[in-house]
């Protein structure tokens, strides 16, 4: 693989401070191999982040193509180390703030297409973005999450995405998490799982800490903000489902604060920031210092 003989051009981003790399990419035709997106994501020689948005029209990815007539955007993101994932849900909230900067789509309602299927988006002109985020699965099976000596049953919640959550009593007990946390059975999650630490704050009102596989400890998860919002409703038996009425959960995150709503039907509601930092454009110097 060769660099690229122009410069690259790129926007930063953040949902919650969950930060993200955008790469405008709108014909597919960049290489974008692990070891540029790890660069690229490296706080310190490169623009630094939690993931890359590659932002590429659905009919012209292979991943996306399935999708087209409903989404006319797919979302090909990345985690730092350069592994692809299946939904990142600030990065959606990231990713259709800059569809609408770009003048691609209106605020207002548009649909983005990801490896986690297709995700309806509200964008408000100036504010908060929600993202209807699908239903959860919950996969059969106990498992466990351990830090040192202290060992936690954990919530197995799918959300496009696998998520492990523990309810934990104080927020330090998860430790540095410059690791990926301990799980065991080890065969529940064969590709690796993201774990959210939870403390409650009050009624429906929870605080976390996530270690994100592939990323490490993050600012903020979308997707985990979801996850433990439905462990949490399990946990405290609120059943929308059963209720017929939809049941929000506050979720605050070191980089912010979320607003879950599960609503009775299943469909999951997150509604927070998104913003746009900068923009500018990579020099094929550090390009070709890059691909080594």
């Amino acid at each position: 693989m060769t660099a690229p003989t122009t410069p690259l051009a790129y926007l930063k981003g953040h949902g919650t401070e969950n930060d993200f790399v955008i790469v405008p990419d709108p014909d597919n035709a960049l290489d974008l191999p692990p070891r540029l997106v790890a660069a690229l994501c490296d706080r310190r020689a490169g623009v630094g982040g939690d993931g890359v948005l590659h932002v590429v029209r659905s009919a012209a990815h292979p991943e996306g193509r399935g999708m087209a007539a409903e989404a006319e955007w797919f979302m090909d993101y990345r985690n730092s180390d350069g592994s692809v994932a299946e939904m990142c849900g600030n990065g959606v909230r990231v990713f259709a703030r800059y569809l609408q900067r770009a003048g691609h789509v209106r605020a207002g309602d548009l649909a983005v297409a990801t490896r986690g299927g297709v995700k309806r988006v509200h964008v408000a002109k100036d504010g908060d973005v929600t993202v209807h985020m699908g239903r959860a699965a919950l996969p059969e099976g106990a498992v466990d999450v351990t830090v040192g000596a202290r060992t936690w049953p954990a919530y197995n919640v799918n959300m496009g995405n696998p998520h492990a959550v523990a309810f934990v009593d104080d927020l330090a007990h998860a430790g540095d998490l410059l690791a990926p946390p301990p799980f065991a059975p080890a065969e529940v999650y064969p590709d690796g799982v993201n774990v959210e630490f939870v403390v409650d704050r009050g009624p429906r009102h929870v605080a976390l800490r996530v270690h994100e596989r592939g990323s490490g400890e993050t600012r903020s998860c979308g997707t985990g903000a979801c996850a433990v919002a439905v462990a949490a409703a399990l946990r405290d038996g609120a059943d929308p489902a059963a209720s017929g009425t939809p049941v929000t959960y506050t979720v605050d995150l070191p980089g912010g604060r979320l607003v879950i709503t599960q609503q009775p039907d299943g469909e999951i509601e997150m509604t927070g920031p998104a913003v746009i930092v900068a923009e500018g454009v990579i020099t094929t110097e550090w390009l070709e210092t890059a691909f080594g």
